[in-house]
């Protein structure tokens, strides 16, 4: 793997997106200014089941910016995790980004990331330092992030920031589902691949709301829980569960030899002891077979072929299919489902890029 990467390489950046109208035309024009004048770029614009007008905003951006701009559409919401793997299996850059569509994200931070990249690393990944958003919401992300690096064993402060930077090479091995899309680095350091973070600007809302509450930090754990386990067992899953079969039957055995030396007079609390020992042995097994599900699902999705709904002008798009449900639009959308420039609330945004 080359350490350097190349400067006219293509750079693709993910852009989940959900009722997010007001910011996604200062987005863009903030992305293709700071992107490096000496590279192509794409921006890849994942509409995850909006009811605004965000699909026509990015519709419009695809019309003016044809050759930049790509939109993915699904029917409803299926989360950013989802939508990630949407936008990973179109993006056909050598060097991925992802960004949260909120303008909280500064694009003026990518060649900060394309630098540290060049060192070597094959995920670069955002750090928050001073974040501009409600204590219920910082404080339980730094709950998370203390107990994700000692689950997982990566020391990252800010394991949750969506504005990473990724190696492709590392994108196309990455399958997220649930909640996931937290654990990249976890799951990058458990293939292999090498993390590195830097401190980025952070700033405040301007539009809409957050969309996360306390209740995607308690989905959080049972995920959290799940790379623990991979991280440790991911490569002999059927270990743990020996070793408790074993250390389980010789419980019992004990057990059982303690009942007969002490006599036939406590046997019924001898079978007492030993019906609760099943009883925990099965709870035992039945959370080890559900890692183990874990996994085979997980081996399942990553060769999947999702059937498209619609392929609109995507002329170097690749063709295989997507489980999720969604619409694309592209390089040659048609007329008619563009918005005029005066409905998309500016004048069209730029395309100079400089380079820092």
């Amino acid at each position: 793997m080359s350490s350097m990467p190349n400067p006219s390489q293509l750079i693709s950046f993910i852009v989940p997106l959900m009722n997010e109208e007001d910011t996604l035309v200062e987005l863009y024009d903030g992305i293709a200014k700071h992107v490096p004048a000496d590279s192509q770029f794409e921006v890849i614009f994942v509409d995850d089941g909006s009811s605004d007008n965000s699909w026509q905003i990015v519709q419009s951006l695809v019309e003016v910016y044809r050759d930049n701009v790509r939109g993915i559409r699904f029917r409803a919401n299926r989360g950013k995790a989802a939508a990630l793997t949407a936008g990973y299996r179109a993006a056909r850059g050598s060097i991925v980004f992802t960004m949260d569509a909120d303008l909280q994200d500064d694009p003026k931070e990518i060649p900060r990331f394309l630098d540290e990249l060049a060192r070597g690393f094959d995920l670069v990944s955002g750090w928050k330092k001073k974040r501009h958003d409600p204590w219920h919401k910082v404080l339980p992300s730094r709950i998370f992030n203390w107990m994700l690096s000692r689950v997982s064993g990566v020391k990252l402060h800010d394991h949750n920031c969506g504005f990473k930077c990724y190696r492709k090479e590392l994108v196309d091995e990455l399958t997220l589902y649930g909640e996931l899309h937290r654990m990249v680095p976890s799951l990058a350091k458990m293939k292999g691949f090498r993390c590195s973070e830097i401190v980025v600007d952070h700033h405040a809302r301007q539009f809409g709301k957050s969309k996360y509450g306390i209740e995607r930090f308690l989905r959080g754990f049972s995920d959290m829980l799940t790379v623990g386990f991979q991280r440790r067992f991911g490569e002999r899953p059927s270990h743990p569960i020996n070793g408790i079969g074993v250390t389980i039957l010789a419980v019992a055995v004990s057990l059982i030899g303690i009942g007969f030396l002490s006599g036939v007079t406590r046997i019924q609390g001898l079978l007492c002891v030993l019906f609760g020992l099943v009883v925990g042995c099965m709870g035992i097994a039945t959370f080890l077979v559900g890692q183990i599900g874990e996994m085979i699902i997980r081996g399942g999705l990553s060769s999947q072929k999702l059937p498209v709904v619609e392929d609109i002008g995507l002329d170097q798009f690749s063709k295989q299919p997507i489980s999720l449900s969604y619409v694309e639009i592209g390089k040659k959308a048609t007329s008619e489902r563009i918005l005029e420039k005066s409905e998309i609330g500016s004048e069209p945004c730029h395309t100079d890029r400089v380079s820092n």
